[in-house]
């Protein structure tokens, strides 16, 4: 045999030989992934969220987490207020980004224990504005805003803001604004679907308690008061987004509205992971919502999920580096955030918490925003 021949025939064996190893250790690494004592993942739990919350469960970090606990996390996203069509079974937990629909949805559980589907509320976050620099700069010129020495951060006055919305101002309207050619049209927030989404429904909870003289709505008769403006602040904006996660980034890339309402946990989140911030400023509305953001156990595993996020330290790091508020424990967000106070209101001062009304109430309000008329 000439050595070429004889290179060759080593080569082919060299080949069969890896190959069998490569197999084998995939083999291995599958035996092991079902091993109870290995510590990782050994129950696969699926649960549909908001989009807001797709990149925690994505993160990496936080699958090895979960997997150290015993779980896979499946997720599928969807509006919070869309959750509500959704067919239940086959689901251990719904996980919308408020209260409203995780009572529709733990209503909807039918012939299940109200005490197995008690909602369990993790973590939670306020909706912020963030607006382009020129934008903020002329909302302050104009009294519509009041900006922080730093021009990152400040506060949108909402009683100026909606006056503005009844009059329906334009950009060109505000002194301030000639240079930019980018503020044209009429003055919005862009939020997403109230019918689809937990977030827009939010926003205009928030716009009617303060349009109402700081009451919160409790049926329909105080949804007519306010009704035309709910409209207006909606119907300006033609198609809406049933998930904020999209109106963000495309924010961030420089597209769409230069005002979009978004959770504060997004602006956070970009904050920590050292991402670029461009022109960014976060205007905390003066009257807001916090957002719940709330998991609704539909089975034990379920139940077992929620109660880890809320509970396990390591995941309520990851919890806050997603940029989300841990429920009873500010100083954990404050601390990890504290780089960063010249965007973030960390004790949220000077910001009131508008009471958010019943589901069936928001639902009101989101229909009538929308021109769909009253319910029957």
């Amino acid at each position: 045999m000439g050595f070429r021949e004889h290179a060759a025939r080593v080569r082919r064996i060299l080949g069969i030989v890896l190959a069998a190893l490569l197999l084998g250790g995939v083999a291995a690494v599958l035996v092991t992934g079902g091993d109870k004592d290995t510590g990782t993942a050994t129950k696969t739990v699926r649960g549909v969220i908001g989009s807001e919350k797709s990149e925690f469960f994505a993160d990496p970090e936080v699958v090895k987490a979960l997997a150290a606990k015993g779980f896979t996390v499946v997720t599928e996203t969807s509006g919070s207020w869309d959750m509500g069509q959704l067919p239940l079974d086959g689901y251990d937990f719904a996980f919308p980004a408020s209260r409203g629909p995780a009572d529709e949805l733990r209503a909807k559980a039918k012939g299940k224990d109200r005490a197995a589907t008690a909602p369990l509320r993790p973590f939670y976050s306020p909706l912020v504005v963030v607006a382009h620099s020129a934008a903020a700069r002329v909302l302050a010129a104009n009294g519509l805003a009041a900006l922080g020495p730093r021009g990152t951060s400040g506060t949108l006055r909402m009683d100026a803001y909606l006056a503005a919305a009844r009059a329906d101002r334009t950009w060109q309207q505000l002194k301030g604004s000639a240079d930019h050619t980018e503020l044209r049209g009429t003055l919005f927030i862009t939020s997403t679907d109230p019918l689809a989404s937990s977030s827009g429904a939010l926003y205009l909870a928030a716009a009617s308690y303060v349009a109402d003289g700081g009451r919160v709505a409790g049926d329909k008769a105080a949804v007519t008061r306010t009704a035309p403006l709910l409209r207006k602040l909606v119907q300006v904006q033609g198609a809406q987004q049933t998930g904020s996660d999209a109106p963000f980034r495309d924010f961030v890339s420089g597209a769409g509205n230069p005002l979009v309402l978004v959770y504060e946990s997004q602006v956070a989140a970009q904050l920590l992971a050292g991402l670029p911030m461009g022109d960014l400023v976060v205007l905390y509305p003066d009257t807001t919502v916090t957002s719940d953001h709330t998991l609704v156990p539909l089975t034990e595993n379920g139940r077992a999920l929620g109660e880890l996020l809320a509970d396990d330290p390591e995941l309520r790091r990851l919890v806050v580096r997603h940029g989300f508020r841990p429920q009873g424990a500010s100083n954990e967000f404050t601390t990890a955030t504290a780089a960063h106070d010249t965007y973030l209101n960390q004790t949220l001062t000077g910001v009131r918490q508008a009471p958010v009304p019943t589901g069936e109430v928001l639902r009101e309000m989101a229909r009538r925003a929308r021109d769909q008329g009253d319910t029957p």
